[in-house]
């Protein structure tokens, strides 16, 4: 031992000792036991290897800013879902009564496994697949599955940036040369985007071939995400700034503007009347859970991959909840602005529904079908309200009760228009589009509208290929440049699917089935991994040196039972939802120009199994393979030198009370101690050496206590 070490000059002075081993031990020189005598692993020493991989570890590329870093997290989570599937469930589960469920679960599920990524990002400083090889080695395919789900869910989530960029959206008019049977049956916008824009067939047994103009789009889609990623942070970064911040400033526009329009209040009106009974439905529950779960973004990598570019002593938890609380308000802000729409679209159609029934009801007492008595005296055919026509058709109802419906005439409520849910493609490419028809200035509002959803999805975008693109690179080591290029290639190829003419059916099939029940089984697994594996106590006792305070106990406790339960719970009711209702799509009959639900083909059905199976099996494979030794577990791959800011792997892998805490094996009880003995607990509140550290927050003291990065 060292001369001027503080062991040796304790073994030369009278003073007695008070101090531990643990704690003279922390103020030593870091030591590299790779290159001691000390080195128990059996792993021979490589300098050039080991000189690589700190090298790496130091030029991992960083954000320019805490601001592009917090930009970058909310435009991955905040995306289409958040304008056109919480409204839909919003409307469909109580109005304002389901933003209980929602809140309630968003804090006990949402924001803890959020903050459980972003954690475990910032301090391993790899992609999911590094993450999970490094906290438990046998669930490493956590990894490659999310590389999967990520994979499937961007190949049909850029065709619906390709279905937003097609210029021909904003006419949203029938043609006037020719007059479609189809387009009168049913209206502008719907014909303008089943005929016009997708072409679609009526069935998925019918190809159709492929759609020329959705294939260009396609192309300049994935070419947008290409160009956005191929720097990596540096270049999606910067796109951020845009993307992100636009959506926010089109939909206060489209607040404003909704507000002003003639029945935007009977919209949000309508949104915010709770019923309570609703609240007492499982359903509503599920589904609020399902809509936290994926407007997060959790289990796809995207999250993880962004945080891993942090530096280790960046405050994830405030970025946590700052980004779970802006995700909730937008969903709030998008909601408010699609029933201000739609309340005006409901008053348009309502008005339009009157005066066709007047017009029935002038006819029929020009036959004497109905007789004048029948009408009250002050009614007004010429300006006729909808309270008036309500009178009226209350009136002939009661006398006509026999022959009522022989007449044909429909009550024209304006509550029947709320009512009508609209979700998905639905509510924005024909609803909504169909409302901005109505406004001032329409071609402007639509051109705003669509270069919104342009960025929304490749916010969400950039996100989801960065949980395939960093964990790749982290751990095969492949050019940035090149791999980014190539995948967005196949991707494209791939997604060719998505383009002919039954190529929507197929997006249906993914956005239903490629992705909820393999994420739902990666997020409980990454929380049985850090909670029930690594351990809780010890993952506190890290965020503790890492952030400089200690996380509240709420976390403790809703990542060791709280969140595995809730979680399995969702998990049970998805897989009893895929029993109980039979896999089927909404199909365009053209002929009858309405939709038709349709059950899935036996050919389909396979697929969609097959997407399932896919998505899944790297989990089982990764752990059968490691358990049995057939492959590496990856731990001879993990540097344990012992760096300033560092903490060895093994150190955290050991028992709360263990007497061998600081050897370098995998069991502690299979190598004997080359050093005294010491006890630590690492409960909830209590100390360890680590938080008397000398240094600033406990985040740069020297020795063996801060978190490795794996090489």
């Amino acid at each position: 031992m060292p001369k001027n070490s503080k062991v040796t000059q304790r073994e030369h002075s009278s003073e007695h000792v008070t101090e531990s081993v643990a704690d003279l031990l922390a103020h030593e020189e870091p030591v590299d036991y790779k290159r001691s005598v000390l080195n128990v692993t059996g792993e021979a020493w490589d300098k050039g290897k080991d000189g690589e991989e700190e090298l790496d570890a130091e030029n991992r590329p960083a954000w320019n800013s805490k601001l592009q870093y917090i930009l970058a997290q909310i435009g991955y989570s905040v995306g289409l879902g958040n304008v056109w599937r919480f409204p839909y469930l919003c409307q469909k589960n109580g109005g304002g009564a389901y933003l209980v469920p929602y809140l309630v679960l968003l804090i006990i599920i949402g924001l803890p496994l959020f903050f459980l990524e972003l954690a475990v990002g910032q301090r391993i400083r790899r992609g999911s697949i590094g993450v999970w090889n490094y906290i438990c080695p046998r669930l490493g395919g956590i990894g490659y599955a999310s590389c999967l789900v990520c994979f499937f869910v961007g190949l049909y989530y850029n065709v619906i940036i390709g279905w937003s960029i097609f210029p021909l959206m904003l006419s949203c008019l029938c043609s006037v040369a020719v007059v479609e049977t189809e387009c009168e049956r049913s209206s502008a916008t719907t014909y303008f985007w089943y005929r016009e824009t997708l072409d679609i067939s009526n069935s998925i047994s019918e190809s159709g071939g492929l759609n020329w103009k959705m294939t260009v789009c396609l192309l300049v889609a994935w070419s947008l995400v290409g160009l956005a990623m191929i720097k990596g942070i540096q270049s999606s970064g910067k796109v951020m700034y845009f993307s992100s911040l636009f959506p926010y400033v089109v939909l206060v526009c489209f607040l404003v503007r909704g507000l002003l329009l003639r029945g935007a209040v009977d919209g949000i009106m309508h949104m915010f009347t709770p019923k309570l009974d609703k609240m007492l439905d499982p359903q509503v529950w599920r589904e609020a859970a399902t809509q936290v779960f994926f407007a997060l973004g959790l289990g796809f990598g995207g999250v993880i991959a962004f945080s891993s570019y942090n530096k280790q002593d960046n405050n994830c938890h405030f970025d946590a909840t700052l980004v779970s609380f802006i995700n909730f308000f937008t969903s709030v802000l998008a909601t408010l602005v699609v029933f201000a729409v739609l309340g005006f679209k409901a008053n348009i159609m309502n008005e339009k529904c009157v005066v066709e029934n007047a017009e029935k009801i002038l006819g029929y007492l020009n036959t004497n079908v109905l007789s004048h008595d029948l009408i009250p005296p002050h009614v007004n055919f010429s300006h006729l309200t909808a309270k008036d026509y309500n009178e009226m058709y209350r009136v002939i109802m009661t006398v006509k009760e026999g022959h009522f419906k022989e007449l044909g005439l429909d009550a024209c409520l304006l509550e029947d228009e709320l009512n009508k849910s609209v979700q998905g493609t639905g509510l924005a490419f024909i609803a909504f589009t169909e409302a901005m028809t109505h406004f001032p200035a329409s071609p402007f509002w639509s051109v705003m509208f669509f270069l919104m959803l342009i960025n929304l999805g490749l916010g969400s975008m950039i996100g989801t290929m960065s949980g395939i693109t960093t964990p790749i690179i982290d751990t095969f080591k492949v050019r940035k440049e090149v791999f980014t290029v190539g995948s967005c290639i196949f991707a494209f190829l791939v997604g060719l699917i998505f383009v002919q003419r039954s190529g929507n059916y197929f997006v249906t099939m993914f956005d239903d089935y490629s992705a909820t029940l393999p994420l739902t089984v990666v997020v409980i697994l990454e929380n049985i991994a850090v909670a029930w594996i690594y351990g809780t106590k010890k993952f506190m006792q890290e965020l503790t040196e890492m952030l400089g305070f200690r996380p509240y106990q709420f976390y403790y406790y809703t990542w060791k039972y709280v969140s595995p339960i809730c979680m399995a719970v969702l998990m049970t009711a998805s897989i009893i939802q895929l029993g109980v209702s039979p896999p089927g799509y909404s199909a365009w009959i053209r002929e009858e120009a309405a939709e038709k639900f349709l059950f899935y083909p036996s050919w389909a059905m396979a697929i969609l199994i097959s997407l399932i199976i896919l998505a899944s099996l790297p989990l089982p494979l990764v752990f059968i393979l490691r358990q049995f030794h057939l492959v590496s577990d990856g731990s001879n791959t993990l540097s344990v030198t012992y760096k300033k800011g560092r903490m060895m792997k093994d150190i955290s892998n050991l028992e709360d009370n263990d007497e061998t805490r600081f050897i370098l094996s995998k069991v502690p009880s299979e190598t004997p101690s080359p050093m005294p003995t010491h006890r630590s607990y690492l409960g909830p509140g209590s100390n360890s050496p680590m938080e008397m550290s000398n240094a600033p927050n406990g985040r740069y003291g020297s020795g063996y206590l801060l978190a490795s990065t794996p090489e």
